[in-house]
């Protein structure tokens, strides 16, 4: 089994990094960090290392400064788990997820985790069981037990919902989509159209400042890509809509660092006003499903055709090939569907499935989101261009499931941050938000959250500088 380091160096090598740089970074702390069979605390400390070098490589190319990078495996895994420790005046945010989420037996003696954080998504599980809008958990339960569990999968889907039938690794390795979401590199970045070299050498006072990023993306994963570019100086403007529904706990997280602006994409004029805003943006970061934003003018090509240099990112649940490229997809929905839930479960001995101690998948694939931009900033610089980067929560757990397994690693205890892990930041209204601030320590630019912003479209749509 590999070392952390060795795995940071795999990662570094994938995106073309130097083998020299890795001398700069320190990593500290032992594993397994969280209570898990698989290498969860090994997967937080080497991406948010990852990214950490890379902001300081750029940073040392504006300046020529050379500075460290040192991660601690149990700050690592706080920010991993970030959403859960996210408070006001030392009241913890409500839960992310409705009291009946969970995962619930079915009639083939199989298992099926609906996602019913949104509500619209509630109703469509609701209807379909033709149960009132909102079951006690015994109905709920007891609904989903007269279906089969990927007939209840396939139905819901067609109904415009979201779920997952658990399987384990053979059988979802088995599945059509399996080998389209493996293939390729765990960050594909490539070039999609001309652009002169970014000449731009003036001194940074953090490795991103100066620069300009748009954020459409919404459940942690492609949030927390945004918020690791605001901790490295950049401008980032989120841009939601007042038509979706959102959850309070993770954009009080998540947006830490931004600016929150509504703009509804369906009016020609705010469609209008997001051009205007990309013809000064320097990363394009989106979330929605593959070829949704093309709909609307917004896809790599067009965007890139648009404003010539754009690194445009973009996420995806299962990748942006094969039968599954279309569908909806969360972590705990990955988790399910590629066998870690049943894996899970048989390394702790349990009749029931279990969930990593985290969403590993956001998280590890926000932080990889982010070394991703910053290595096509540098190829822009370097080559010119425009480029694109593309992320998926299925290859990201690929490469966890390859990272191997700890024996006793389920036994673990998980524990409380150190008060250290923790920024405050004053409202407006004088209230206090506490949340963990980035784990990646550099030297001589550490990542700083500059604002709190607890509410989306709480600013004008418009670049602040």
């Amino acid at each position: 089994m590999k070392s952390v380091f060795d795995i940071l160096s795999d990662i570094w090598a994938s995106v073309g990094g130097a083998p020299a740089a890795l001398s700069d970074v320190e990593l500290t702390g032992q594993e397994p960090g969280l209570p898990s069979s698989f290498r969860v605390g090994a997967a937080a400390q080497v991406t948010v290392a990852a990214l950490g070098l890379a902001a300081s490589r750029r940073h040392r190319r504006l300046t020529g400064l050379r500075q460290t990078v040192s991660v601690a495996m149990d700050h690592a895994v706080a920010e991993f788990r970030s959403e859960r420790f996210i408070s006001i005046d030392g009241i913890a945010a409500k839960g992310f997820r409705d009291p009946l989420s969970g995962i619930f037996r079915t009639s083939d003696g199989g298992w099926f985790r609906p996602h019913i954080s949104f509500p619209h998504h509630k109703r469509l599980l609701t209807r379909l069981l033709a149960l009132p809008d909102d079951p006690d958990l015994e109905t709920f339960a007891l609904a989903i037990a007269g279906w089969d569990a990927m007939a209840l999968q396939e139905a819901l889907i067609v109904a415009g919902g979201v779920g997952a039938a658990l399987q384990s690794f053979e059988q979802w390795d088995a599945h059509p989509q399996a080998g389209y979401s493996a293939q390729g590199p765990l960050l594909r970045i490539e070039r999609i159209g001309d652009a002169p070299r970014d000449t731009t050498h003036a001194a940074a006072s953090q490795p991103l400042s100066g620069l300009k990023v748009l954020d459409l993306t919404r459940v942690i994963a492609g949030p927390v890509c945004g918020r690791a570019f605001a901790a490295h100086g950049a401008e980032v403007l989120a841009i939601s809509s007042q038509k979706l529904p959102a959850i309070p706990q993770l954009v009080l997280d998540t947006n830490r660092g931004k600016f929150s602006a509504n703009l509804d994409l369906d009016d020609p004029q705010q469609c209008s006003r997001l051009e205007t805003l990309l013809s000064e943006a320097d990363i394009f970061l989106q979330g929605y499903r593959p070829h949704a934003l093309e709909r609307r003018g917004f896809g790599p090509q067009a965007v890139a055709t648009r404003r010539p240099g754009i690194i445009y990112v973009q996420l995806s649940a299962f990748g942006t090939t094969g039968p599954w490229k279309n569908r909806r997809g969360f972590d705990s929905l990955v988790q399910t569907a590629t066998g870690f839930n049943k894996a899970e479960m048989a390394a702790a001995g349990s009749k029931h499935p279990l969930e990593l101690p985290c969403q590993a998948l956001d998280h590890a694939t926000g932080q990889l989101m982010a070394l991703g931009a910053i290595i096509a900033l540098e190829r822009r610089a370097e080559q010119g261009g425009s480029w694109l980067v593309e992320a998926s929560l299925a290859r990201t757990a690929y490469w966890l499931r390859g990272l191997g397994r700890l024996e006793h690693g389920g036994s673990s205890q998980e524990s409380q941050p150190a008060a250290a892990f923790f920024c405050q930041h004053q409202l407006p209204d004088g209230r206090v938000v506490s949340g963990i601030v980035p784990a990646a320590k550099l030297s001589a630019t550490p990542a700083k959250l500059q604002r709190a912003n607890p509410e989306l479209g709480a600013d004008p749509a418009r670049w602040q500088s």
